[in-house]
């Protein structure tokens, strides 16, 4: 989901405690980045996945009984699923 893109800047003010602020002047020195501008990505990144993890589908009930089919169907076995399940995430690293 992109970012709105406006010509005019707005002010948007927040409070925090010292260790927070000093946490993300941290990471935004380590990244080259201002507070500004590393806190505005991070905040818009949240955002988009806030409101895509609202998304809604709706289907006809024939569809959502074949959707339900396949999902208590569980996968075949194959090397490439094994692999995936033994891969750590970036995160656990």
């Amino acid at each position: 989901m992109p970012h709105i893109q406006t010509k005019e800047a707005v002010s948007i003010n927040i409070r925090a405690k010292a260790k927070q602020r000093d946490l993300i002047d941290q990471a935004a020195t380590r990244l080259g980045r201002s507070r500004s501008d590393f806190m505005l990505e991070a905040a818009c990144r949240e955002a988009e996945d806030v409101l895509l993890d609202q998304a809604f589908f709706s289907v006809d009930a024939g569809t959502f009984a074949k959707f339900q089919v396949l999902l208590d169907q569980p996968l075949p076995p194959t090397d490439k699923l094994r692999r995936l399940l033994k891969t750590k995430a970036p995160w656990e690293k």
